[in-house]
Parts: C-alpha cells; structure tokens; sequence
C-alpha cells in the first residue's frame, strides 16, 4: 500500500500542515495587538483566512483540469505559500496591514490551488480505492502532526523570534515541501494524468497568470473589506454549487444521480464545518479569555495554543477511524458515507455539550481548566477525522472522471461558506476592546451561544441519517441495468 511516492507527498503535507497552522494560530494575536483590531474584526479576517482558501479551490480545479494539471498545480501551490508567508514577514517587521493583508491573501490562493491537484494526485500513488480510503484516513493524521507542532509551538516561538520570526519559519517549511516536490517529480509525473506529461502552451501559461493575478487581487480586495468580501464568498460559492447543479441535470441519468448524491454530501459537509470553524473564531475567543493553567499541571500551554489540541486528537484519530471501520468491513458491517457523517455529529453535540456545560458552570473567577477544553477537542477532533477524510473519498468515488477535481473542489466550497457563516456567527460573542470578563458575561453570552450549536447539532444528527437512506437509493438507481436475457443466463 505504502511506497516512496505517497510518502513524500505526506511529508509535503505535514510541512503544510506546520506552516499553514503555525500562522493561523498566531494570525488572531496578531490583528488584536500588532495590528489594533477589534475582536469582531479579527474574528471575521482569521475565519475568512480559514474560509477563503478552500473557496478559491474552484479556480484551483478548473486550473488543474484544464490548464496545468495536478503536480504543477501542487507544485506552484507551495512556491505561492513561501512567497506569502515572506509578505507575512515583511508586515509583521513593519506593523503593515496592506502588506500583511496581501501576504494572507497569497497565501489562501496557494490553499486553494492546492487542494484539487493533492487529493486525485496521492489517489494515483495508491494501487487500488480500498487502499487510498485507508491510506487518506492516514494522510490525513500526518497533515495534523504538522499542524499540531505548529499550534502548540508557535504561540511560544512567538514569545521568542517574534510575529516576523514566525512567519519566517513557515516559509522556510513551504519552501521545504516546495523542493521535495521538485526532487520527486520525474516519478509523480509518471503516474499523472496525460495533462501532467504533456507540455503547457504558451497560451495556457498566460491564462493561468491572469487568473491567479486576478483571483489574488479579489482576495486581498475580500480581506481589506470584509463586509463585501463575505457577500462575494457567498456569490462564488453559491455560483459554483449552482454550476455543479447545471452540469447535473444535463448530465446522463447515472451521472447525474451519482452527482446529486455529492450534493447532498457538500450540503451536510457546510453544516458540520460551521461547528468546525468555531476552534479558530469563537473558541479561540473563550480559551484566550477565560482559560488558564498547565495541562494536568505540568504542560505550559498558551491559551490560543489550546486549539493545537484538535490536531493532536485528530493524529490519533486517524488511524482509529480507519482501523475501526475497516474491521468492522471485515465482519460485513457496512456504513454509508452520510451515515457516517451523522455519527460525526454525534460526536460534535457531545463536544460542545460539554463547552456548554463548563461556560454554564463556570466559577467566580472565571477560569476553564484546560483538561475541559482537551475533552472537547477529542469529540470534535473524531468528527474532523470522518468528515474531512471520508467526505473526499466519496466524492472522488462517485465523481465523474472528466470533472473530478471540479468535484472535489466543491468540498473546498463547502469549507469556505461554512467558515464564513461561522465567523458571522461567532461576531454575535463578540465583546467591546476593553470589556471585563464576568462570570455573567460568560453564562449569558457563551452559554446561550454554544448552547444553541449544542441542539442543533442533534438536529443534524437526524438530518445525516435521513441523507443516508436518500443517498442509498439514489446510488442503487444509478446502477445501469441488467439486461433481462443477461438476467436469465446469469440465474
């Protein structure tokens, strides 16, 4: 299962994994004191920064499918990370919020024309599907081994080499995944599609830089106004559903039923990742607000670092999740995607159950022991785990081969509307710069918000399940029929 090929294209994961995650974690600081935003403000530019990146893998799939191909469209993916996180450092050197703006900007361009070319590439190392389910399950716990490393650590690297030294490190992992990529092309190009053999024309060349140059200019536009960038998050993403939509009814009855069964898969995926883009937003607000304490008394941890808790749960997760499932194939014990999804939101009402319970319960001295807060992120962290690994594999699954990464990059669109409805939700906790945390402000205002995500993520409980007997159907009726002489001779 495992071979040189899908193991230097982990590694390049959990290099992005340390440097994405390294900045995302310290990004909320950043606004707040070197750049004097507010917390409303920092909210919404963290969660579009999150938001964004996936979004803008709709130009990430229609590049790699019809201009450049996979192992371009990764490889350049990286070279545009190290270069924004180098604007990243000149901003933080000079306290510049165009400079830095445009550093995160670049940088979720790069996220986006990674995705689509990274998942059907390290589908094509693998020999068959069973192996590339279980080997993404994987891949996926080494993307969090970097991102966890880069959320514990950089909080303190902060301490010590600053914002701008920070920033730096990460550039210098990109730049890293960047070579590696280089130095395993020759065999990565040898299992691509023919788009990836053939050279690029001149033609093609200039129509991806006038795309990328275009697509960066209306990040950096979305991240300098937020309130219009939301509004054009939710034009294009809706714009690419309703593409998909169109494709759909024009595409042959099996295709199009298959299609429909990825339609309902992106609509519980933008649920469950409106819960899933609280860590960076809202929970990030209440552990730098109300929690502190070592771990158990002993590890350090800062409290924006407490989000490096979910990669760390998701590393263990991985492999449990794949382990499970896969033994319970063995034993003939089958579930669908979507039914798997609905135990995904089990596990998220019981995570912020128990955020609930503890802003509802919380002391005078308004303090939330970190043990609580590790609790929660291994609920949230098994969901992440079946959601982000499996979700794509179904897609890639049932996705017809000429719009495949299309098709997967309407997971990305999904990740991008649910960060940005998330981060508006999260606006509503949202206190005054200054605001003294009390205890009543913590029963009233987090209480009765994590109390409501709390109900509805049993609602979606239901909803999950109810998509799964809709998705069965409509996968046994994309079949193609069975002839009746066929039929006869068979029994």
């Amino acid at each position: 299962m495992w071979n040189r090929l899908n193991k230097s294209m982990m590694v390049c994961q959990m290099m992005f994994g340390l440097s994405f995650y390294g900045v995302m974690i310290v990004l909320t600081r950043f606004f707040l004191e070197d750049l004097s935003y507010s917390e409303a403000d920092t909210m919404m530019v963290v969660g579009a920064f999150s938001a964004i990146g996936p979004l803008f893998a709709i130009a990430g799939g229609f590049i790699t499918d019809k201009f450049l191909g996979a192992y371009r469209s990764l490889t350049l993916s990286y070279s545009c990370f190290a270069a924004g996180y180098g604007m990243l450092v000149v901003g933080a050197s000079m306290s510049n919020v165009p400079i830095s703006l445009a550093g995160i900007a670049l940088a979720s361009y790069a996220r986006g024309l990674m995705f689509p070319a990274y998942s059907p590439l390290f589908k094509r190392t693998f020999n068959n599907e069973e192996d590339f389910e279980n080997g993404y399950a994987v891949n996926y716990s080494v993307n969090n081994i970097g991102a966890f490393i880069g959320q514990y650590m950089f909080p303190l690297i902060v301490l010590v080499i600053g914002f701008n030294g920070s920033f730096l490190l990460s550039a210098s992992m990109a730049l890293l995944a960047f070579l590696l990529l280089l130095a395993t092309r020759k065999p990565l190009l040898d299992v691509s599609q023919p788009i990836d053999q053939q050279p690029v024309s001149a033609k093609n060349w200039g129509l991806f830089a006038v795309i990328s140059v275009s697509m960066i200019a209306l990040v950096f536009f979305m991240f300098s106004n937020m309130e219009i960038g939301k509004n054009i998050v939710y034009a294009i993403g809706l714009g690419a559903i309703g593409y998909f939509i169109a494709l759909m009814l024009k595409a042959e009855k099996r295709d199009s039923l298959k299609m429909g069964t990825i339609l309902i898969m992106v609509g519980l995926t933008i649920a469950f990742f409106v819960y899933y883009g609280q860590m960076m937003t809202s929970m990030t607000l209440v552990t730098i607000n109300t929690m502190r304490g070592d771990l158990f008394g002993f590890i350090p941890l800062a409290p924006e670092a407490a989000m490096a808790m979910n990669p760390m749960w998701c590393m263990v997760g991985g492999p449990l999740v794949a382990l499970v499932f896969s033994a319970l194939e063995k034993r003939n014990i089958h579930f669908t995607t979507a039914t798997k999804v609905g135990f995904a939101f089990i596990l998220t009402a019981i995570a912020f159950g128990i955020l609930t319970l503890a802003v509802m319960t919380i002391g005078e001295s308004v303090i939330i022991r970190p043990e609580v807060f590790l609790a929660i992120h291994f609920f949230q962290a098994l969901a992440e785990v079946i959601v982000g690994s499996m979700v794509v594999a179904f897609i890639l699954s049932v996705a017809p081969k000429q719009i495949e990464a299309f098709c997967v990059s309407l997971f990305s669109v999904a990740i991008a509307l649910s960060g940005i409805v998330g981060a508006v939700f999260s606006t509503s906790i949202a206190l005054e710069k200054g605001q003294a945390i009390t205890q009543e402000i913590v029963k009233t205002v987090y209480g009765d918000y994590f109390g409501m995500l709390t109900i509805m993520a049993v609602v979606l409980v239901a909803v999950a399940f109810s998509a799964s007997q809709l998705i069965k159907k409509m996968l046994e009726g994309s079949e193609p029929e069975v002839e009746p002489e066929l039929q006869q001779a068979e029994s």
